[in-house]
């Protein structure tokens, strides 16, 4: 089977990335399991077996403009190019009233759950911009939460 392309998962150390990360690879994409906690990422790699695509666990805060920068270079040194983005990193605070609900909380939420998406969205369309030929998907998971907060 032909490597279909290159992806990056956020949050790929559990849940909803973990599984979407694996299927690709899976499928014949080369695939960066990103998020981060590195033992998760490499165990999520390590299960997967049979495919010739390529597995690659990188640790990184999508809340940090620097180590998002690092992760897409990474991807594009190893593999050459990115073709997909599965934005999936995000998190959420104990459900309180409103007043009760602390304001770092609320910043950690907005951090990782808005703040990191952009930024991987960013950096995802720099590379995809740059390679040849140009172009890739960037897919936004959202929550169960822009449903029901």
């Amino acid at each position: 089977m032909a490597i279909k392309g290159t992806a990056i998962v956020t949050g790929a150390g559990s849940g909803i990335g973990r599984s979407v990360a694996q299927a690709l690879l899976r499928d014949g994409w080369n695939t960066v399991f990103c998020g981060r906690r590195k033992e998760p990422l490499d165990a999520a790699v390590r299960e997967v077996t049979g495919t010739q695509a390529k597995g690659l666990a990188v640790s990184c805060d999508v809340t940090v403009p620097e180590q998002v920068e690092d992760l897409f270079a990474v991807a594009v040194e190893m593999f050459g190019r990115v073709d997909l983005l599965f934005n999936n990193a995000g998190m959420g605070c104990k459900a309180a009233p409103i007043d009760e609900i602390p304001v770092e909380s609320w910043n950690e939420v907005v951090g990782v759950n808005l703040t990191g998406s952009f930024l991987c969205a960013r950096a995802a369309f720099g590379a995809m911009r740059r390679q040849s030929p140009m172009g890739g998907r960037i897919i936004n998971n959202g929550s169960i939460s822009a449903h029901a907060p």
